[in-house]
């Protein structure tokens, strides 16, 4: 393990992978903290998450707050440790598809981890229109007819439809 100080900045390495860069403070006994590294601890110790010095003065917007209550009251003792969950998709996606993600959770009512995961994936993955097929004209155009249920009866049965 590595710690190499800079001007501005504070890098700690395990070989040659980058663990962690903080920006350097000069004042004295001053700790400057990145909440998501302590994430995963929380995930493990949910109870600290009220009182842990990494997340004094995270500010997130009121979606957040308004999240963990919901999922605190609904799903107890589980509440904190999805809404520790959800926290840990700004490890992987940016902040802000993450509160998109938040924000459409809140308005469908859809309150745990796993939902709002599902509409963050959702929306990243942006599923593509329908193809307008009257912008090509000169495609044939097909038609299908409804199938029945007895054509399908009729092959278990071995019978001709």
């Amino acid at each position: 393990m590595q710690v190499r100080g800079y001007i501005h900045e504070v890098v700690i390495a395990c070989g040659a992978e980058v663990i962690a860069r903080h920006p350097r403070s000069y004042a004295r006994e001053d700790a400057i903290y990145d909440p998501l590294h302590y994430l995963a601890l929380l995930e493990e110790k949910p109870r600290a998450l009220d009182q842990a010095a990494p997340l004094q003065g995270w500010e997130l917007p009121d979606e957040f707050a308004t999240l963990r209550r919901l999922m605190e009251s609904r799903l107890g003792k589980k509440g904190k440790r999805e809404y520790i969950q959800v926290l840990r998709l700004l490890e992987t996606f940016s902040f802000e598809q993450v509160h998109f993600a938040v924000q459409q959770a809140l308005k469908l009512g859809a309150i745990g981890f796993e939902a709002v995961k599902h509409l963050l994936i959702r929306h990243i993955e942006q599923r593509p229109l329908r193809l307008d097929l009257s912008r090509y004209p000169f495609l044939p155009e097909v038609h299908v007819a409804r199938t029945s249920a007895r054509d399908y009866a009729a092959l278990t049965s071995g019978e001709q439809p």
